[in-house]
C-alpha cells in the first residue's frame, strides 16, 4: 500500500510537527509533502531526514521568511500535488493541507489541529493586530479570507474521514464544516518527564512569547503578589514587552534547553497558563512531571486538566484573561494545593502519551482501510466478503 503524508509547511518543531513525527513512525514508507521545507539540516530529525515534496511557493521571492504572506496562493499550491498513485493520504493540517486532491479509490484521512483559524472566528482579532481592520489593504485581506473561507469549506466534503485534537476542536470542525470528527489526542512524550514530588518555592510559565499566549499578563499578576517568585522561560517577539513589565519577583530566563526546562517544571509549585489552546502539550508535560497546573478554564485545556470539584484534581482553572483573574486563581491554588497530589497529576498525564496517540490512530486508520475497502466493493454483503483475506491484509497494521 502507498501512503502519502502532507503537512502545511515545514519551518519549526512545534505541536503539530509532534504529530507529524509520529504519523511518520507509524508508516516509515510514506512519502512526504508540504508546502514549503525550511528546516534546518540540524532540525530535520523528526522527519527522518527525508527529501520532501514541495510546492512552487518554495522557489517564491522572501519564501523562506515571508511564506506566511503567499496564503492567497497555498490553496492553489497544495491542489497541484500529483497524489494519484497513493491508496492512502493521510493530511496534518491547521490551514491547507487537507485540501490536496484524491480520487474516489484513495482514502484520504485529515488530522485537523484546527481549521484555518484566522479565517474563521479568529479573523477579526487577526485583522486587528496586523492593522488591516481598515483602509483598501484592509478590504483585500477581507475579501482573501472569505475567498479562502469557501474553498476551505469546499474541500472539507473531499475528506473520507477527519480525526480532530481535542473535543473543543471537534466542536469547531461541526461548527464550520458540517462534519463529525474522532478525537485523537496529540502525542506527548510523556516519558521525558519525571515526577518529582518535593517542590521549591516558585512557579513557572514557558512558552514561545507571542501575544496569544498571554505571558504578558501573568508577569503582571505575580507583579501584584510580590512574596510569590515567577520564572518564566521562552524567548520570542514579545521579549522585550515581558521582559518590561517584570517585577523584582519574576526572573525571565529565555530560552533554555529540554534538560533545564524539565528541571525548573518539576521542582515547581504549579505551572501558570493563560493561553486559549486548542490542545496545549505544556501543560501536559507539568502534570507529566507531577506540577499542578494553573490555567485559563477555556478551549482543549478543559480536556486536560482535572480541576477543583473532579475526582484527584490536578489544576485550577480562571475564567477571565485578566491580571485579577490569574491572582485569585493564584490564591485559591495555594489554599488547596494538599488537594492536588503530585502523583495524580502524573497519572492523569500518561493518557496523552505518545504511545496511545499511535494505538489509537493506527486503530482508527485500519478500522477505516476495512469500511472503505468494503465500500470500494460495490457494497459487499458480509456474508459474501473474505474475512481470512482481509485478516491477512490488515494484519499488517496491527
Amino acid at each position: 500500500m502507498k501512503v502519502a503524508i502532507i503537512h502545511d509547511w515545514l519551518v519549526v518543531y512545534a505541536g503539530a510537527e509532534k504529530v507529524l513525527e509520529q504519523l511518520l513512525l507509524l508508516y516509515p514508507q510514506a512519502d512526504l509533502f508540504s508546502i514549503v521545507d525550511f528546516l534546518t539540516p540540524e532540525q530535520r530529525g523528526f522527519i527522518g531526514n527525508r527529501t520532501v515534496q514541495t510546492s512552487f511557493i518554495q522557489k517564491l521571492p522572501f519564501a523562506r521568511s515571508k511564506y506566511r504572506l503567499y496564503l492567497p496562493l497555498m490553496p492553489l499550491a497544495v491542489e497541484q500535488f500529483d497524489l494519484s498513485g497513493y491508496d492512502l493520504v493521510i493530511s496534518s493540517s491547521h490551514a491547507v493541507a487537507k485540501g490536496v486532491i484524491t480520487g474516489p479509490d484513495q482514502l484520504h484521512i485529515s488530522y485537523i489541529h484546527s481549521p484555518i483559524r484566522y479565517a474563521w472566528d479568529l479573523q477579526h482579532q487577526y485583522l486587528k493586530e496586523s492593522g488591516l481592520s481598515h483602509g483598501l489593504k484592509g478590504s483585500i485581506a477581507k475579501w482573501i479570507l472569505h475567498r479562502i473561507r469557501l474553498w476551505d469549506s469546499r474541500t472539507a466534503n473531499s475528506v473520507n474521514a477527519i480525526v480532530a485534537n481535542s473535543q473543543f476542536i471537534a466542536n469547531r470542525i461541526w461548527k464550520i464544516y458540517r462534519r463529525q470528527a474522532t478525537v485523537i489526542f496529540p502525542p506527548v512524550d510523556v516519558n521525558q518527564f519525571q515526577l518529582e514530588e518535593k517542590k521549591q518555592d516558585y512557579y513557572l510559565t514557558a512558552s514561545r512569547l507571542v501575544p496569544y499566549k498571554r505571558i504578558d499578563l501573568i508577569v503582571e499578576a505575580f507583579a501584584e503578589m510580590p512574596d510569590k517568585k515567577l520564572i518564566v522561560i521562552g524567548n520570542g517577539p514579545d521579549y522585550a514587552k515581558v521582559k518590561a513589565k517584570a517585577a523584582a519577583n519574576v526572573r525571565i530566563l529565555g530560552y533554555q534547553p529540554d534538560e533545564v526546562l524539565q528541571k525548573y517544571m518539576r521542582e515547581a509549585k504549579a505551572f501558570v497558563f493563560a493561553a486559549e489552546e486548542d490542545f496545549g502539550i505544556m501543560p501536559v508535560e507539568a502534570q507529566a512531571s507531577g506540577t499542578p497546573v494553573i490555567a485559563y478554564g477555556k478551549g482543549g485545556l478543559l480536556e486536560t486538566i482535572r480541576g477543583l470539584g473532579m475526582e484527584h484534581p490536578t489544576g485550577i482553572f480562571f475564567k477571565e484573561q485578566t491580571v485579577d483573574s490569574i491572582v485569585e486563581a493564584v490564591k485559591l491554588f495555594e489554599k488547596h494545593q494538599a488537594e492536588i497530589l503530585p502523583y495524580n497529576c502524573r497519572m492523569h498525564a500518561l493518557q496523552f502519551s505518545t504511545e496511545i496517540f499511535c494505538y489509537n490512530f493506527q486503530h482508527f486508520v485500519n478500522e477505516q482501510m476495512f469500511q472503505f475497502t468494503i465500500a470500494q466493493g460495490g457494497g459487499t454483503r458480509e456474508s459474501e466478503f473474505d474475512e481470512s483475506a482481509a485478516t491477512r491484509f490488515f494484519g499488517n497494521f496491527d
